[in-house]
């Protein structure tokens, strides 16, 4: 292994593919605010803000994190832990995150991220396809649809719209 690569064994790229089909189903995204959790080489969110949208990165690795910080042009760069920094940050029409697949805080995280997605946003998780994230899906979020490509998923979850029953 090169000397490049050996500090990325855990790194885990979403590949062209999966990448291609996401911004695929997105669509138009620009103006959007689109926030890239466990961002990794960032990717994600550099396409996303290529495409137009504001774009927040989060990586828990200090070198992948200034890495993302030269290629952004705009966007905006935390470092550390997705469910320490969260609570840091607003609210996001879109969030992707892609966590690494031994990943085991799935139901703590998708609680955390329905307080951060605006009224009707999305929430894209990438994941391995033995994990099902529906039984974990926290009030608020509802599971809207489900991508397989090979041993990757892709969750669509959207944020339901909040229940006005009996105030009128």
């Amino acid at each position: 292994m090169s000397k490049k690569r050996r500090g990325f064994k855990d790194l885990k790229p979403t590949t062209g593919l999966v990448k291609n089909a996401l911004f695929n189903i997105l669509g138009n995204i620009r103006d959007l605010d689109f926030l890239d959790l466990f961002a990794g080489t960032g990717q994600i969110g550099l396409e996303a803000e290529r495409r137009g949208a504001k774009v927040s990165f989060v990586e828990k690795h200090k070198k992948r994190a200034e890495d993302i910080k030269k290629k952004t042009k705009s966007g905006k760069v935390y470092s550390g832990d997705v469910l320490k920094v969260l609570p840091r940050l607003g609210e996001y029409d879109i969030i992707f995150a892609d966590p690494p697949y031994d990943y085991d805080k799935y139901k703590q995280l998708l609680r955390e991220v329905v307080e951060h997605l605006s009224e009707g946003g999305l929430l894209i998780v990438e994941h391995f396809k033995k994990v099902d994230l529906k039984p974990l899906t926290p009030k608020g979020l509802e599971v809207e649809d489900e991508r397989t490509y090979g041993d990757t998923v892709l969750t669509f979850f959207r944020k339901r719209e909040e229940d006005f029953e009996g105030i009128l």
